[in-house]
């Protein structure tokens, strides 16, 4: 049985701003990762870092969620204003369901307490792989780019070697 990371944002391009190398980097250490988008524009951008690509509100409309991801990764301005997407987040915050992780520019203060900062370190090749992305969507390539931030919940240990790739900011 494969890990599963569920992501949720409201563009492609977004997914592969924030946080495409940790989910090319994710996807190359056998996790299933499933994408759902508001927008289903650019679906192309995110099967390059080996993600497959849903539809929000087709998803959240489906009467069955199973299996229930490992770890859940949301935008933080489609939380803020998608009620669906801010009650799932929270259920796995409150319940311990998943490892939650957010990204944006301005997590909302009722996260802010919640989540810790924590970075991921691109390896060479998820690198390549965004980079490519980045351009399938028309965004520029940012030169020296090797980690990526998040706000996350508690870090599950995933790693074979009992580790995770998120580490802790401090």
């Amino acid at each position: 049985m494969r890990y599963r990371l569920a992501v949720v944002a409201g563009t492609a391009a977004d997914v592969v701003r924030h946080a495409g190398g940790w989910l090319c980097d994710r996807t190359m250490a056998g996790w299933e990762v499933t994408v759902v988008l508001a927008d289903s524009r650019d679906v192309d951008a995110v099967e390059i870092l080996g993600a497959s690509v849903l539809d929000l509100d087709t998803s959240l409309a489906a009467a069955v969620h199973d299996p229930w991801p490992h770890a859940l990764a949301v935008a933080a301005d489609l939380f803020t204003t998608d009620a669906r997407v801010r009650a799932g987040l929270l259920d796995c915050l409150d319940h311990g369901r998943a490892e939650v992780v957010v990204w944006g520019e301005s997590v909302p203060a009722s996260l802010d307490e919640r989540l810790d900062t924590v970075h991921h370190r691109i390896s060479v090749a998820a690198q390549t792989f965004k980079d490519c992305a980045l351009t399938a969507v028309g965004l520029p390539v940012v030169e020296g780019e090797t980690s990526e931030r998040f706000r996350c919940g508690e870090l599950l240990v995933t790693g074979a070697w009992g580790a995770t790739d998120l580490v802790s900011i401090g």
